[in-house]
């Protein structure tokens, strides 16, 4: 962490460095929170904490800007915690490991947590800052943002005095943007009997590893694989050629994440294992051939294993398998008016093994409400089809653009000025909190910008050094030039 400590700008990355000190995995941002309150109180900064968890600071404006309008910094508390299969990190207690490699911040093992750790870490050193001359400043600091964007739909609509909102939770530096993809997740459920293992039987777990993973929405559009899919698809085509019975399958873990890693122990007749582990080797020269440039990593492996206790009856394997295969992933559908930019898209996250049922887990985005529910109504027809229970959330709107933002031309014209070059304006895929914040603040002039983070939702999370200088420069002139 101490060559944190030897980055420019200090007043940011140190702040960074501690906000890395500290556990906050979403829905436990108390110690977060609590460490932001007492960094307000030690300077003397009101804040105010709603029922949700939300967090906010306020910082007087400087003399002669009382009248200015007031400004709105956000970024949310919580972080994604991933980890590869064989680094001992407990999320709860122990503080990332960060270090430098080249331009680049990253984490031994684990996600960085640069989203939104440089969001928070950025609201702290303005807070901090004495030479900035400013309006009324507000840092607001959302809860489980992560888990369903909860700290926002919680939001009450009175807690907020600004009337601009600079969302500090964006990962393309050099873009500034005014629009975001709604989404819902869709929850299945598989009812099974457990069965005694076939005479004769041996067991062996196969499973899929190194693939890059990463956000279900900025990364959906890359063809990276899915370690669901990909598993999935290996034993839907040899279940009963191998007579094939499965005791468990292990994929993905977030909803908002591609799963880089899935697992599954089976039983199959030891006469056929030779064969089976032929059509494995056979099988994953394919895939390494189908994603050869996407995924270098990419690596499926084989073992002996102990014999499970029992295995899920032949009618669910049979349905489970048809739905899993079937289910859609990927992008759906582009955008029709921005170019570029993916309207639709499903995520099959996470498939998980209990005593009694089977939780598979998707998520669904688009930057259409019609559109998003279809893809939700497509992705539960197929379970629906299997036999399987549903059940939906609620789901978050989108973030309508708005081209004609007073805010976005006073930030286009400063990141042309200082860097002598004009910024793209984008919507995003993902799932931004400014939705919901419209939604209760209907006339508040909004805009998300921050560094380049890579890897995001995954253990190769890395944020750009360079990039984060900008960031840092864009955010106070943007805050000066507001009045």
């Amino acid at each position: 962490m101490s060559e944190l400590m030897t980055l420019e700008p200090a007043a940011l990355w140190k702040q960074f460095a501690d906000v890395l000190k500290i556990p906050r995995p979403s829905d436990h941002e108390k110690e977060i929170r609590d460490f932001l309150i007492k960094f307000a109180q030690a300077r003397n900064l009101s804040h105010e904490t709603d029922l949700a968890g939300n967090l906010i600071i306020r910082k007087a404006a400087s003399k002669g800007r009382e009248n200015s309008l007031g400004v709105c910094l956000q970024s949310h508390l919580d972080m994604v915690c991933e980890k590869n299969v064989r680094t001992d990190f407990d999320f709860f207690h122990d503080a990332i490991q960060a270090y430098v490699d080249g331009d680049w911040v990253k984490a031994r093992g684990t996600t960085l947590g640069g989203d939104d750790g440089i969001g928070i870490a950025a609201q702290m050193a303005i807070l901090d800052e004495k030479e900035l001359i400013h309006g009324p400043l507000e840092c607001l600091f959302t809860v489980a943002e992560e888990t369903g964007l909860n700290g926002a739909f919680g939001l009450q609509p009175d807690f907020i005095q600004s009337k601009i909102l600079l969302n500090l939770d964006s990962e393309d530096e050099g873009e500034l943007f005014i629009g975001c993809a709604g989404g819902m997740d869709l929850t299945a459920w598989f009812d099974y009997l457990q069965e005694f293992i076939p005479d004769g039987h041996v067991s062996v777990k196969l499973g899929v590893k190194g693939l890059i993973g990463g956000h279900s929405g900025d990364d959906i559009h890359k063809g990276l694989g899915n370690a669901n899919k990909i598993l999935t698809r290996f034993l839907w085509q040899h279940a009963d050629e191998f007579e094939i019975r499965i005791g468990n399958i292990d994929g993905g873990n977030l909803r908002n994440a591609i799963a880089r890693e899935a697992e599954a122990i089976i039983t199959l007749p030891e006469n056929k294992k030779d064969d089976l582990l032929k059509a494995f080797i056979n099988f994953q020269s394919d895939i390494r051939g189908e994603f050869v440039r996407t995924e270098p990593e990419l690596e499926l492996w084989f073992t002996d294993c102990p014999m499970p206790e029992w295995v899920i009856d032949e009618d669910c394997q049979c349905n489970l398998l048809n739905a899993l295969y079937a289910c859609p992933h990927g992008v759906h559908s582009w955008s029709q008016t921005i170019p570029g930019l993916v309207e639709t898209s499903s995520n099959l996250a996470a498939v998980k093994f209990s005593e009694e049922r089977i939780k598979i887990t998707t998520s669904q985005r688009s930057s259409l409400e019609s559109a998003k529910e279809n893809m939700s109504n497509m992705v539960e027809s197929v379970f629906l089809l299997a036999g399987a229970f549903t059940e939906r959330s609620t789901g978050y709107p989108g973030w309508n653009p708005n081209p004609d933002s007073p805010v976005l031309r006073i930030t286009e014209k400063a990141y042309q000025d200082l860097f002598n070059q004009k910024p793209l304006v984008k919507a995003i895929h993902a799932g931004l909190e400014c939705g919901l914040f419209l939604e209760k603040y209907p006339l508040m002039d909004m805009i998300s910008f921050g560094p380049t983070i890579k890897g995001v939702h995954s253990p190769d999370e890395r944020l750009n050094i360079p990039t984060t200088d900008k960031f840092w420069k864009l955010l106070i002139e943007v805050i000066k030039r507001i009045e």
